[in-house]
């Protein structure tokens, strides 16, 4: 019999343990992470789902105005599970669904992460959530270098892309520092997103009391034309599977100088030596579009000169 109960701080720990163990969480489903977030800022609503006395899945969310919704305040969210079995994804759904409507809620909006994330790919869980109600609700397509410590890193890239990496290995004056330069990317990052007229999703304190809660998750790739800071790339090392690529960017008026170019393959570079699978360079969604799902091609386009190929991140929903 499977009993959901509400998170309490007493077992912060094994949930933090549990979902480092998991097939599919990640940092932004650990407390770890959420911890950042100024006191009062969100209402959390983090369940617990109990098989006797160990814990079968955790789901980090809010409920609000009887929406139960996951994630908030982080980029990936839905149920945390380990490698389960079909029949053990049918019951944590139906338990779910019946502690929902004896909780009153009238609507579950879950986004979990691309199957990328997955230690062992199984989308069991998502399948039986379908089953018993949920629909898609949004589609956003993500893009994502699959790692291969057996093949060379520059001929996988487009020939434009080739050129402009080997032109900047070769060039004296340009290097990339993985380092701690918060304060020299940030000015980076604001001039990048004001010409979209968009502000950063973190501040610059949070960044740094990120970097403070999870010193080996985040990964900052700084590039400097002699000593001046160009761009930079801010990584969100999310699981053993995965790299985020969260944050891309550069002045403009240093464009000649590729520094995404560079720091990409940097990126690629370092993250395959460390064993990860994937580097995930983001969603491609037209943000100006009525619809949200509307792609932005010419960007879908960009990144898949570096090989990176579409990925899905999907949102579940349903109405109770």
């Amino acid at each position: 019999m499977i009993k959901i109960i509400p998170y309490k701080k007493n077992i912060r720990k094994e949930w933090d343990q549990f979902v480092e163990q998991s097939n599919n969480g990640t940092i932004f489903h650990s407390h770890q992470f959420l911890d950042y977030h100024a006191p009062g800022k969100f209402q959390f609503n983090n369940l617990v789902f109990m098989e006797g006395d160990r814990i079968l899945a955790v789901l980090p969310g809010r409920l609000k105005d009887g929406i139960y919704e996951s994630p908030i305040g982080a980029s990936y969210g839905s149920i945390v599970t380990k490698d389960i079995s079909f029949a053990k994804s049918m019951d944590l759904v139906s338990s779910f669904l019946k502690y929902a409507r004896k909780s009153h809620i009238r609507e579950i909006v879950l986004t979990a992460p691309p199957l990328i994330y997955e230690k062992h790919p199984n989308q069991n869980l998502e399948y039986a959530m379908l089953w018993q109600g949920f629909e898609y609700k949004t589609h956003y397509i993500s893009s994502a270098i699959h790692l291969d410590p057996d093949r060379e890193i520059i001929p996988r890239f487009q020939k434009t892309v080739r050129y402009y990496v080997r032109k900047s290995l070769k060039d004296k004056n340009i290097r990339v520092e993985l380092n701690e330069d918060y304060d020299a990317f940030y000015p980076i990052l604001l001039h990048n997103l004001s010409r979209h007229n968009v502000r950063p999703t973190h501040s610059l304190e949070e960044l740094i009391r990120l970097k403070e809660l999870l010193p080996d998750a985040l990964k900052l790739f700084m590039v400097y034309h002699k000593d001046d800071p160009i761009g930079g790339c801010l990584m969100f090392y999310c699981n053993q599977q995965v790299g985020l690529c969260f944050y891309n960017m550069m002045y403009y008026e240093a464009a000649q100088h590729r520094p995404i170019h560079r720091v990409l393959y940097e990126v690629v570079k370092y993250s395959t030596e460390k064993g990860f699978k994937y580097v995930d360079i983001g969603v491609s969604q037209d943000t100006a579009a009525l619809n949200p799902m509307t792609p932005n091609e010419s960007l879908i386009a960009y990144k898949e000169t570096f090989d990176a190929k579409a990925c899905m991140r999907n949102t579940l929903a349903i109405s109770l």
